[in-house]
């Protein structure tokens, strides 16, 4: 399971770091970080799901207000 990330979309409500330690505050640009994420294209941070941490990043993309966030399982398709 991977997240993608867009960090440009992201308005800084920090749902996603109360649900899952997978994201962090960024208080200087007022928005989240993808721990670890890896920059695909500019703004779009993809990381891998650690095993057993799959409920949690869910949730933290079904919380966020703008949708900033993708959960895509191992076959590549899109759970949230």
């Amino acid at each position: 399971m991977r997240v993608e990330f867009d960090r440009d979309t992201c308005i800084g409500m920090y749902q996603c770091v109360a649900e899952w330690d997978g994201f962090e505050k960024d208080l200087n640009d007022g928005k989240a970080d993808l721990v670890d994420g890896e920059e695909r294209e500019e703004d779009l941070f993809v990381v891998e799901v650690p095993d057993g941490e799959e409920l949690d990043a869910k949730f933290a993309a079904r919380v966020c207000p703008v949708d900033a966030i993708e959960v895509y399982d191992d076959d590549g398709e899109q759970v949230v």
